[in-house]
């Protein structure tokens, strides 16, 4: 029996233990919870039907930058540990922390706005409290979800 899986959110080769799955009859494995939570969340951005191959599996990518408020600037101690956790995260392409803006590009097919301010707040950062700014994260958080929902590969209308 192979015991090794490809993740099929970033590619990496897993365990088939790993951070594993079953789902319609199959098991995935994942290299980290960040994957398998982007999995769970949208399957079929990764899996395909028959005849309908997924974006993931056409090799695309959605490129998106969103600069991200906090509540006070980053000393330079602190914003070296945001740049450190945020770059653990599958996906982030580029980090650039100044004051109290934070700009992040990543692949949102495999990680979220919500994930990356995760991070942030993982590393001691606060992110701007006032109506505005949440406002503003509220309406990045839909416009991901609608957007990465109409990317699904979906079975045709009146099948069950």
């Amino acid at each position: 029996m192979n015991d090794k899986l490809k993740d099929v959110v970033c590619g990496m080769e897993v365990a088939s233990t790993c951070h594993a799955v079953d789902y319609q009859g199959s098991r995935f494995a994942f290299c980290s919870a960040q994957c398998r939570e982007r999995f769970i969340a949208h399957p079929h951005l990764y899996i395909g039907l028959p005849g309908q191959p997924a974006p993931k599996q056409q090799g695309r990518m959605v490129r998106k930058r969103r600069s991200f408020e906090l509540d006070t600037a980053l000393d330079s101690r602190q914003a070296e540990a945001v740049r450190e956790h945020v770059r653990a995260l599958m996906g982030v392409e580029a980090i650039a922390a100044e004051g109290a803006r934070v700009s992040v590009t990543y692949d949102l097919l495999q990680v979220t706005a919500v994930q990356i301010e995760a991070a942030f707040e993982a590393a001691g950062a606060q992110l701007g409290s006032g109506w505005g700014a949440r406002l503003r994260r509220g309406f990045a958080h839909y416009t991901e979800e609608c957007e990465v929902g109409h990317l699904q590969v979906a079975p045709p209308s009146g099948c069950h």
